[in-house]
């Protein structure tokens, strides 16, 4: 089993959407979210003032944007930016507590938090190319992937998700189910009446849907009002995890949903609850059901 980290939140204002800091025990990063409206005062702290990588998060014409960047000095560099660029809502601001980071460093940690975020695909970067990774020794560069290691824990818990893969690798994945060959954690949804069939296997805290599952090719004209689900499922299509199939889609690749609700509701192309959809491969349960049993067996241990 993986081993626990152990994670600092720190809500600067008392708010849970304002300024906020992530730390990880025995870990020398900072890091700093803030919205652009108090960025102000985010640039007036201590930590502004060091060297380090920072991502610019927004919108633009309504598509999930990033840019990526770095400086030797973090706050000058976002005042350019905020007079520069009008698109970004919020900034995230990386660095070490005792500012110990390079020019080598933040360039090399720059160019693999773009490639990383390129891979994933979850927004469109305003980066034209991918940055020259800085040519640090081979320690250098084996401290700087255990830092970024770390940076992605703390960037979920700050609410910031460009950089978590949810495709999931074949090595990855053969690893995984070897590892949970002997659960009964395997799940199927069908939906006869759109052709749709998928399996999934829950993994830690995600539930993965199989390369090959079939899903609905688009999402129902039904429901006129957007959706976060349609959105995910438009994107999916997008970038190849989703192929068309006939007259309906099929997973190119094994990929994490965090609900089962979210999988359930890309499957069938309209909203969901994958709660009930969702039936154990072994015993046809529901999730609901499954979930019920396995919360009243812990108990009676």
């Amino acid at each position: 089993m993986p081993q626990g980290r152990s994670l600092e939140l720190f809500f600067i204002e008392g708010k849970p959407d304002g300024m906020r800091t992530a730390e990880v025990f025995n870990w020398t990063g900072h890091v700093l979210f803030t919205p652009r409206l108090t960025l102000k005062n985010a640039l007036q702290r201590e930590y502004a003032t060091h060297t380090g990588v920072y991502v610019l998060l927004g919108e633009k014409d309504g598509v999930g944007t990033a840019y990526i960047g770095e400086s030797e000095e973090l706050a000058p560099r976002l005042r350019n930016h905020a007079k520069e660029k009008d698109w970004w809502t919020h900034a995230v601001l990386v660095c070490t507590t005792a500012d110990t980071l390079n020019k080598a460093h933040v360039k090399y940690l720059e160019s693999r938090l773009v490639e990383i975020a390129r891979s994933v695909g979850a927004v469109q970067l305003e980066n034209g190319n991918t940055p020259t990774k800085s040519s640090l020794h081979e320690a250098g560069r084996a401290n700087m992937e255990e830092f970024l290691e770390t940076l992605q824990i703390a960037m979920p818990a700050l609410g910031v998700d460009i950089f978590t893969q949810k495709a999931r690798t074949p090595e990855n994945t053969a690893a995984r189910t070897e590892q949970l060959a002997e659960t009964n954690y395997e799940f199927v949804l069908r939906t006869p009446k759109h052709g749709v069939e998928a399996f999934a296997r829950l993994e830690g805290s995600d539930l993965v849907v199989r390369k090959g599952s079939v899903c609905r090719g688009e999402w129902t004209k039904n429901e006129t009002t957007e959706h976060g689900y349609k959105t995910l499922h438009n994107k999916l299509i997008d970038n190849g995890t989703i192929e068309p199939f006939e007259d309906k889609g099929r997973f190119t690749q094994d990929y994490a949903f965090n609900s089962p609700s979210a999988a359930a509701a890309v499957l069938n192309g309209r909203r969901t609850n994958g709660r009930i959809e969702w039936r154990t491969v072994a015993g046809n349960k529901t999730f609901a059901e499954w979930e019920d049993a396995e919360l009243t067996k812990e108990n009676e241990t």
